[in-house]
């Protein structure tokens, strides 16, 4: 099974999925991929909320914020993977070097086709990302070109997931599949 979690911060998208990963293992392997790269006391206190939230639920966890598809091989066959989240990935392999606010033109298609061959290599995958999507606000071109990049991960995601599902304020509304989840 391929599901997406998208929603707004603090939406309950992370608790979602982390839920539904375990349940989705049934005791076989679990792996957590964490995306984010620290860059203020704020990513350190969320991450620490994170691992927080995860603790005794089994999961191994592997820190990748660039090349998803480096963890393939410690990755086995059959088994489950949470990806939180895409987002962070994105920004990662979009601006590699953060400071000089250059695009990496490749990044967008390289985290795309790594989250693709994590989906082929685990049994179940479980992608969270960010829905940044629903305001009528003009952004500068940095920012729109961020949210073109996501939206084209989003959509390419739902298309080869089995369910798609967004939280908002803790509840869940399926747009793809979900009946058997």
């Amino acid at each position: 099974m391929k599901v997406l979690t998208c929603g707004g911060s603090k939406s309950g998208k992370s608790a979602f999925a982390e839920e539904l990963a375990v349940r989705l293992a049934a005791g076989k392997a679990l792996y957590y991929v964490a995306t984010m790269i620290p860059r203020d006391e704020e990513d350190e206190r969320r991450i620490e909320k994170h691992r927080a939230a995860r603790a005794g639920k089994g999961f191994r966890t592997l820190e990748v914020g660039r090349g998803a598809e480096n963890v393939l091989q410690l990755i086995e066959p059959g088994s489950t993977v949470l990806v939180d989240s895409v987002t962070s990935l994105l920004l990662n392999e979009l601006y590699p070097d953060a400071h000089s606010g250059k695009a990496d033109e490749n990044g967008k298609t390289r985290c795309l086709n790594g989250l693709m061959q994590i989906a082929g290599r685990a049994e179940n995958a479980v992608f969270v990302s960010d829905f940044i999507f629903s305001d009528a606000a003009r952004y500068g071109e940095f920012t729109e070109s961020f949210r073109r990049a996501l939206a084209y991960l989003n959509n390419s995601l739902a298309g080869e997931c089995d369910t798609v599902a967004e939280l908002c304020a803790g509840n869940v509304i399926y747009h793809k599949g979900g009946t058997t989840l």
